[in-house]
């Protein structure tokens, strides 16, 4: 059976760039944790908050850990390879499994009490409020 496969030089690039980025990562180094994969992230803001949006397709809920420590929030986990008995029957694997971690430094605007983290069809969103006195005010200017 012939198998055509797609050649792309640039995922293979992007692919080499995060593991020398992880080599020289030094909380990684430091902490002694290794990391098998990296899921993707969004970040995007409005003037109520921040919102990290996390891509684990396939991932546990139950195996996902979100902690916010020192005004850094951390997501650690991890995706199983399911039948990994017949692993030797695949043609090919091209998704990635084992644990992760991300790490992101917040601003001191977020108020951490506030915190939510949900997960649904395989995304995980982190929202993450900011404290009343950081959002933006309008001022009202009176003309005499």
């Amino acid at each position: 059976m012939a198998m055509l496969t797609r050649m792309d030089p640039f995922r293979d690039l992007a692919r080499l760039q995060d593991e020398v980025g992880r080599l020289f990562d030094d909380r990684l180094y430091r902490s002694g944790e290794s990391v098998g994969w990296t899921p993707s992230c969004d970040i995007y803001e409005d003037e109520d908050g921040v919102t990290l949006r996390f891509e684990l397709a396939g991932v546990e809920p139950k195996d996902v850990d979100v902690r916010f420590e020192n005004g850094v929030l951390t997501l650690r986990g991890e995706r199983k390879l399911e039948r990994e008995d017949k692993r030797e029957n695949y043609h090919r694997v091209e998704l990635e499994y084992g644990t992760f971690t991300r790490s992101f430094t917040l601003p001191s605007t977020v108020d951490p009490e506030k915190i939510k983290a949900e997960s649904k069809n395989g995304i995980l969103n982190v929202y993450l409020p900011k404290k009343a006195e950081a959002k933006p005010r309008a001022i009202q200017v009176k003309v005499t």
